[in-house]
């Protein structure tokens, strides 16, 4: 067994960063279902702009909204208006085909491989 991507949501724009809530990324919710990923999913961050990279957990944002938001203790290593990658993982006995999903600058979907 090992954990392999299944899902990618491909250099989306963080829209806000929230430090006082308490954790994970909000992630309009279209973007969400696109990717196949589940709300409370541990998800790994890495931004495209700084390097860094973090793990925490999904939480659905409204629908068509293009909300990306580092909530929390990541607000401080990821800022509003960074370039980032969001991916999931899963644990199989196999290879899985992973979906990409692409954005573009205000975080719709431009298309999904």
């Amino acid at each position: 067994m090992k954990f392999v991507l299944s899902s990618k949501i491909f250099k989306a724009t963080v829209t806000e960063a929230n430090l006082e809530y308490t954790g994970s990324i909000t992630i309009d919710s279209e973007l969400i279902d696109k990717a196949g990923l589940w709300v409370g999913e541990k998800v790994l961050v890495v931004s495209n702009t700084s390097g860094t990279r973090l793990e925490t957990y999904v939480i659905a944002g409204q629908p068509g909204s293009g909300v990306i938001c580092m909530n929390g203790a990541a607000a401080h290593l990821i800022k509003k208006g960074e370039v980032i990658i969001i991916m999931g993982f899963q644990l199989s006995d196999k290879p899985i085909n992973p979906k990409y999903v692409f954005v573009d600058e205000y975080n719709k979907c431009t298309k999904v491989l």
